[in-house]
């Protein structure tokens, strides 16, 4: 198969034949198969370059199929199509390594971008590869030298050559606009603009005109004429921060101005042209805020173009203490102090707290123990709350925290147990599940809503929905 070779796995043979007509236009060979012994078949050869799975044949579930190829590492960019539009499916098959999903049924351009940007992705993903893994341990702002942190720094790389929109998630605090200030300063446009929008922070009132400025008189206020963000950003990138955070009917104008270039100021006719390049982030579930019918599917497939996933801090092996004393040595410069280094035992609370607020809470901590104290050497007692609790000190799932496990308990992901009212004792897990399932139940069912009154991310509550519901099937 030829590098531009796309594996289309589909048993129906009319929705074969019109998937096939959809990528005519194509510069890509399409290959048809129709069970999945066929495509196993095809692909003992030369990996394709993308291939759209159907989960549901005759033969097999197209999940299985996934699961061979990650696990014979295979390069090939997977968009799986089902007819059951669950999002615990779309979670399952992206956990199991698929690039992207469709939701049959769909017409010619949902398929074209997908496959497009699976291409653009694979493409990328092949010049990570070939990057020299050089361990760095700081990067354009960022500060870690963490496996977790290595990876981030080879797709900024690979990413910041391409105009392909970039999308970025992670909890609030890991440092969404350093990686995308990163990507504009490593890319060709890094002599241009870098503009960054809060779509969070601003009314929805006025963000239209944030965006896309507006005309004298456009509305009460308007007494100039003002450019927008994409004005001031032509030429270089534009920043979109918590994306998800946007207004529907402003979604719409800006998919339209993604896809031409062009956009109208408010209360203007005149149509402007302007060559950008875009960066998203958000801190929600973008998949979860589509199936809420919070975020526009179409704009979605635009912008999810380069995933690029920010680790929280409590996932990067060791960089706390690297990015503590980063923070130290910076405040204690700007506040006059002497501190230089921290004593064995605060370096071993940092190391152990799990840090919620991610880089956020770290500076803030940091800034709070130069100011409020003097000495060259930070000590134990010189951390603030919650640190200096020992009881919110571990990690979650530290060793510190985590109690001796039975096997059956270890196999379910459960640590401790806790003693119910009447003395009985209760798995960990049991007890989760039940605050989850109230919390959602609470919530009208709406999960990215009890996610958020919980404190995680909503992904989190549909990966142990799945294993609740494995659980539930096999017992």
């Amino acid at each position: 198969m030829s590098s531009g070779t796309i594996l289309l796995v589909e048993d129906t043979p009319s929705l074969a034949r019109l998937y096939q007509q959809y990528l005519d236009g194509e510069d890509a060979d399409v290959i048809a198969v129709g069970t999945g012994k066929e495509a196993l078949k095809a692909l003992s050869g030369e990996a394709p370059s993308v291939v759209l799975l159907d989960l549901r044949l005759p033969d097999m579930d197209g999940l299985d199929i996934l699961k061979e190829m990650q696990a014979r590492e295979l390069p090939s960019e997977v968009v799986v199509i089902t007819a059951h539009g669950s999002i615990n499916v779309a979670v399952e098959a992206m956990r199991a390594g698929a690039y992207d999903f469709l939701v049959k049924p769909f017409n010619a351009e949902r398929l074209l971008v997908t496959v497009r940007n699976a291409l653009k992705h694979g493409s990328l993903s092949a010049i990570v590869k070939k990057i020299t893994d050089v361990s760095r341990d700081s990067y354009f702002g960022f500060i870690g030298s963490s496996l977790a942190m290595q990876a981030v720094y080879r797709t900024v790389d690979a990413a910041a050559t391409s105009k392909a929109t970039v999308f970025i998630t992670g909890e609030s605090g890991t440092g969404k606009e350093v990686a995308a200030e990163a990507i504009h300063r490593q890319s060709p446009r890094k002599n241009g603009p870098f503009v960054a929008i809060n779509c969070g922070a601003i009314p929805k009132d006025l963000m239209e005109s944030e965006i896309f400025g507006h005309v004298k008189g456009a509305f009460t206020g308007a007494h100039v004429e003002r450019d927008g963000a994409a004005s001031r950003a032509s030429g270089g990138t534009l920043f979109l921060d918590e994306i998800c955070e946007m207004d529907l009917a402003l979604q719409t104008k800006l998919l339209r101005f993604i896809q031409t270039g062009t956009f109208q100021k408010v209360g203007g006719s005149k149509t402007e042209k302007v060559d950008v390049r875009f960066v998203c982030a958000t801190n929600r579930d973008p998949l979860a805020e589509v199936e809420a019918g919070n975020f526009r599917e179409d704009l979605y497939y635009r912008l999810h173009v380069i995933p690029l996933h920010l680790p929280a801090l409590h996932d990067r092996n060791g960089d706390v203490i690297e990015i503590a004393r980063h923070f130290l040595a910076a405040y204690a410069a700007e506040e006059g102090k002497l501190f230089a280094s921290f004593s064995p035992e605060a370096e071993q609370i940092i190391g152990q707290f799990s840090w919620p607020g991610n880089i956020r809470q770290v500076q803030n901590v940091i800034r709070n123990v130069v100011v409020l104290n003097d000495g060259d050497v930070v000590t134990a007692d010189m951390l603030p709350p919650p640190l200096n609790q020992p009881a919110s000190a571990a990690k979650p799932g530290s060793t510190a925290e985590r109690q001796p496990e039975q096997p059956e308990d270890a196999e379910r992901g459960a640590g401790t147990a806790v003693a119910g009212g009447d003395g009985d004792i209760v798995p960990l897990w049991k007890v989760e599940k039940d605050v989850i399932e109230r919390a959602i139940e609470s919530c009208d069912g709406n999960i990215p809503k009890a996610a958020a009154k919980l404190g995680i991310s909503p992904s989190t509550i549909y990966r142990k929905k799945l294993s609740w519901d494995a659980e539930d099937v096999g017992s």
